[in-house]
Order: structure tokens, then C-alpha cells, then sequence
């Protein structure tokens, strides 16, 4: 599939200048700062040495002082508390922290609740309702979901079960009659970040709560590796509150991490080093903790190996062993339920392949999908596990926006995914007449409706998608920070370069664009298409580079006949055999003549 190749606009010359000279560092890496905003040398040190004294005052948030309250007492009187959450990541996450938070405080009546993806669906239920009033639960906390549960919380109430709803999704006009709604998005919300996970919005509430009790800050450090996973495997944006939490999060991970994600990360080979690593159980904004593991994980490792773990619980039998896992503090109990989680995963995997197959098929040997804007495929017996796996494959094959449905409990029921600059969750919106019930973000979405709404859905999501898609959308686009040479790039540009992380959404790995490379001959194709290069100038002198160009062998015809062509890449470090180098991670490649 063509990829656009579009530039970024360069920064103001002036203020790169400046940040260059105050900050000691070349104009290259003084202009991916300015591009993200930052100016001085003061916004430049937030950036580069995140604080936790930079995390904004929990009781800005709208109703938190509410909930506090309520909080405190139900501790005070001994009531029963049933922490409620999602059972994908950033659910389960947040459930074992606000959990695991009360347990620490001494708080015997107390305990968890993870709704059946499949009898339940997302978000709170009436069966985990009344699953509450019939276990005598005075208050339920309701993490990353709750926002849209009117109805739900209306009979809680009848039942005299209070709620507190700790959400990051957007709301409706109307809100449920909860005692206290958290939700930065609420328009009548004041709190200055919105973009929280919703394990972010349960880390406000305890942090709001250890402040009423005057308990020391640094108590909450330990939760902070939850967040960090949260909001990776949530797609939040990593700026502002969520960069200081990330940052300190993965600290966490790296140097002291909990025995759920030991076990469980054991599963993708990365093991604890075998020589001692002492601990540090604070974080420290001005020294690197050691790394208790094999090598140093990243944002990337929380999306691609302990996420999907965590999510394949629910996936396939129950979101609260993803729970039982993360709030042990046995190490020999985590190591069981890890392994179980792991099998969960493999079968994860396979029903995703299957699922992916059909549905590719599905699209194939339909004219009217192939000509479409949109693709919408329904199959009743495929696994609703895996549904919004298989519509992010889809959008890698057919790049638009996307919706697999499924049956569940005598409704279609489905996950929606999205392509760039593209809102999903407006476009289902308008189809709202149509649909029993929907929720989401932007990129991401799910939706039920009657079986006999889905051809009228179908086709209106279909006019809506269209009316809404320019043609450029419709091809993937490659966002390239800055155009440079290879003689620019060197360990001290590295060095400076690794700080800009963590990266995620607002804050993306730089993307770099060089043009007229030449491999240096012993080029090859490696493993499934992959291309492994050594990457040199064609007319400028320079220090070749290792690179690696995934799924692009098409090209290596043309490269091994030693003429030029046009990269943009990634800037990484690969370690062999205990040496670290630096190396290319080519994105695309463009042969010369080719349109960018």
C-alpha cells in the first residue's frame, strides 16, 4: 500500500536558535523541540526531567471532593466497597490500583468486580448491580467506565447502592445520578488535563484521598507502574500529566516491578538479569535506576507484551484473573496465573488469525465492500474477543474506516476502529437512531444494535463515512518530524534523543527523512520480507548505518543493484552480543521518480 510521505512545518528559526545555544545542542534536535511545543530552556528541563511535583491538584477535578467524602465514610462506618471496572487493560489496571489501595489501608470489606464481556458486555451492568445489592455493597467505585450508565445507576440507587464513577470517556449531555462523576471531559470540568486513562483518573482519587489523610505522597509510587500500562495500551496521549506518569511508571517497571508483570513479561523472554540489581523504591527525577531485566523496557514492550496479555483474560474467559494477577504479592501465585494468562494469549492469537482470514474473504468476494469507504463485515459465530484486534488488521489491508461485528446475547454487537484525522466515534454517533447502545473515543469505538437494524446501519455508516473522508485520508500517511543527513546523526545526537521519551501518541518516536542512500552491497532479505541494509550516502560522506526495513523486500532488486533510493526512519539502538549501535528502523522506502 502507497504510503504519503508529508513533512512537518520546520519551527520558528529564532527559537530553534535560542534553544540550540541555551541548551547546548544541535539544531536538529533544537527543532524537534520546538515542534513539540517547547520554547525555553525551563519548558525544555519539564520535558527532559518530568516531576512528580508537576501533577496537577487532584481536587481540581470536578466532584472529587464529593467522592472523597463518600470514600472516607465507608472506611469510617466499615461499609462494604465494590471496586468495578472494565476488563481490558486500562479496567483492570485501574481496578487492582484503587483495590489494592483501600486493602493497604486496612480495609477488610472489600472487594472486585469485572464484567462478562460476553453476558455483561463493556461498562457497568445491571447484573453487576445487583450483584452489588445482593452482597450488601453500600458503595460502588466504578473505574474507566460509568459515564453513559444513567439507567444502571438509577436502579443502584433504588437499591440505596451509592456510586462513584471514575471515567475518561466522553459524556453525554446528561449525567447519572451518581454521588460523585469523574470525568475530565464533562464540560463543567475545570481540571486541567483531559486526556487522563481512566487508571489515571483512580490514581487522582487515591491521590486525593491519601492527601485528606495526610499520608506521604511517595506511598503512591508503587501504583505508578499500573498507570504507565494503562496509558499505553489506551492510546492516551503522552503529554503533560500522562508524560510525568508514564515516565515515572516505567522507572518502576525497569527497576522494581510487581510480581504480576515479572511473571507475566517472562513470556516474552524478558527475564531478571542473574547478577544482583539493587532496588530503588522511589523515584528519583536525577539519577537512572538500575534495570532489573535482560534490557531496558519501553513503552512499546507495555503495548506489545504485557497488554495483550492482560486484555486476553477477558478476551477469552475472565478480565478478574488479570486482576488476581496484578494485585499478588506472591511471587509463585503470580507465576500460575501468568501462565494461565499466557495460554489465554496463544488462543487469543489463533482465533484473531482465523477471524482476520474470514474476514478479509468476507470483503474479497463482495464487490460492494471493495468499492466502499467504509468497511462494516458481521459474521455471527466469530469471537467477540477478538473483533477490535481484527478491525485494526483489517484497516493494515484496506485503510479506512472500519467496524467487525459479531452476535452476543441475541444483539450485533461490534468494535469499531479508525484511520488518521478520522472521528469513529462522531461518524457511529450519527447513526445512534440505529444502535441500542455505543461508546468510545475518536479512534476507537463499540457499538449493539438490533439484528433487524444492521443493513439500515450498514448503509448509513457507510453515507456518513463518505461525506465525511477526503481522498488524501485514505492513504496512510508517514509524519515526518524533519529531513536530515546521516553525517548528523552521532552517540551524542542518541544520547539526547533517548531523553525525548517515552514516546506515544503527542509525543511520537521522531521520524526522520533522508534522500539518495545506497546500501553497502551485502544487503538481504531476511526472515518474512524483511530487508537487513547497511545504509551509507550516494554522494555524501558519511558513517554507514545498520538498518532494518520490515515487510519491504519489494525493494530489494533495486537496492542491490547499488542505486540510490529515499528512506524515513526511525533512530534506535540494537544490542548484540552485549555491544549497543545505533540503528535504522526504515518506515518506508521511496525510489527515485516516486511521488512522497
Amino acid at each position: 500500500m502507497q504510503k504519503r510521505w508529508v513533512l512537518k512545518e520546520r519551527g520558528n528559526p529564532e527559537k530553534v536558535a535560542g534553544l540550540s545555544a541555551e541548551l547546548g545542542i544541535g539544531p536538529v534536535l533544537a527543532e524537534l523541540l520546538v515542534q513539540r511545543g517547547i520554547n525555553t530552556f525551563e519548558e525544555a528541563k519539564q520535558f527532559f526531567r518530568p516531576s512528580l511535583e508537576d501533577l496537577h491538584d487532584p481536587f481540581l477535578m470536578k466532584d472529587m471532593d464529593k467522592a472523597v467524602d463518600r470514600v472516607l465514610a465507608a472506611l469510617e462506618k466499615n461499609e462494604k466497597i465494590l471496586v468495578y471496572g472494565d476488563y481490558d487493560v486500562d479496567g483492570t489496571t485501574a481496578v487492582s490500583l484503587v483495590y489494592t489501595f483501600l486493602r493497604e489501608l486496612g480495609h477488610a470489606q472489600l472487594d472486585y468486580y469485572i464484567p462478562d464481556r460476553y453476558s455483561e458486555g463493556y461498562g457497568v451492568s445491571f447484573k453487576g448491580v445487583d450483584f452489588a445489592h445482593e452482597n450488601d455493597f453500600a458503595l460502588v467505585i466504578a473505574l474507566d467506565c460509568g459515564i453513559k450508565a444513567i439507567e444502571k445507576v438509577k436502579k443502584a440507587n433504588e437499591y440505596g447502592v451509592d456510586f462513584i464513577i471514575c471515567d475518561h470517556h466522553r459524556p453525554d449531555e446528561k449525567l447519572p445520578d451518581a454521588v460523585a462523576v469523574l470525568d475530565a471531559k464533562r464540560p463543567d470540568c475545570n481540571y486541567p488535563f483531559k486526556e487522563l486513562s481512566g487508571c489515571g483518573v483512580g490514581f487522582k482519587l487515591i491521590q486525593a484521598l491519601s492527601s485528606r489523610k495526610n499520608l506521604p505522597f511517595e506511598n503512591l509510587h508503587k501504583y505508578l507502574d499500573l498507570v504507565v500500562v494503562s496509558i499505553a495500551s489506551d492510546i492516551v496521549p503522552i503529554t503533560g500529566e500522562n508524560r510525568i506518569l508514564a515516565y515515572y511508571g516505567l522507572r518502576l517497571v525497569n527497576q522494581n516491578p510487581r510480581p504480576g508483570f515479572e511473571s507475566i513479561l517472562k513470556y516474552s523472554n524478558i527475564i531478571r538479569k542473574t547478577e544482583d540489581v539493587p532496588a530503588i523504591t522511589a523515584p528519583n527525577g536525577n539519577e537512572d535506576p538500575p534495570c532489573v531485566f535482560n534490557r531496558e523496557l519501553t513503552i512499546s514492550d507495555m503495548v506489545f507484551l504485557v497488554g495483550p496479555r492482560i486484555n486476553a483474560a477477558g478476551r477469552i474467559e475472565s478480565g478478574r484473573n488479570s486482576v488476581r494477577l496484578l494485585v499478588s504479592e506472591i511471587p509463585d501465585e503470580a507465576e500460575e496465573i501468568a501462565k494461565q494468562i499466557n495460554d489465554f494469549n496463544t488462543t487469543r492469537r489463533d482465533l484473531d488469525a482465523t477471524t482476520t482470514d474470514m474476514a478479509l474473504d468476507a470483503i474479497k468476494t463482495n464487490p460492494r465492500l471493495m468499492k466502499a469507504c467504509s468497511t462494516v463485515v458481521y459474521h455471527p459465530e466469530w469471537h467477540k474477543g477478538v473483533i477490535g484486534i481484527v478491525a485494526s488488521r483489517l484497516i493494515e489491508a484496506y485503510y479506512r474506516p472500519t467496524i467487525v461485528l459479531t452476535q452476543s446475547n441475541g444483539l450485533v454487537t461490534g468494535s469499531a476502529r479508525s484511520i488518521k484525522d478520522f472521528d469513529i466515534y462522531d461518524a457511529i454517533d450519527e447513526c445512534s437512531e440505529l444502535l441500542e447502545h455505543f461508546g468510545g473515543h475518536k479512534y476507537a469505538a463499540g457499538l449493539s444494535l438490533k439484528p433487524e437494524n444492521l443493513e439500515a446501519f450498514i448503509e448509513k455508516f457507510e453515507t456518513v463515512v463518505k461525506r465525511g473522508l477526503t481522498e488524501d485520508m485514505l492513504s496512510p500517511e508517514v509524519e515526518i518530524d524533519l529531513k536530515i543527513n546521516l553525517n548528523e546523526i552521532g552517540p551524542r545526537f542518541y544520547k539526547v534523543l533517548k531523553q525525548f521519551a517515552p514516546f506515544g501518541p503527542g509525543n511520537m518516536s521522531p521520524v526522520f527523512r533522508t534522500d539518495g542512500v545506497i546500501d553497502n552491497g551485502y544487503g538481504r532479505i531476511v526472515g518474512k520480507n524483511h530487508l537487513k541494509l547497511t545504509i551509507g550516502h550516494h554522494e555524501i560522506a558519511s558513517a554507514p548505518f545498520p538498518a532494518i526495513a520490515f515487510q519491504q523486500g519489494e525493494h530489494f532488486n533495486h537496492i542491490n543493484q547499488g542505486k540510490p533510493f529515499n528512506i524515513c526512519y526511525h533512530i534506535e539502538e540494537n544490542e548484540w552480543n552485549n555491544q549497543k549501535s545505533i540503528q535504522l528502523n526504515i518506515k518506508d522506502i521511496k525510489l527515485p521518480g516516486e511521488e512522497v
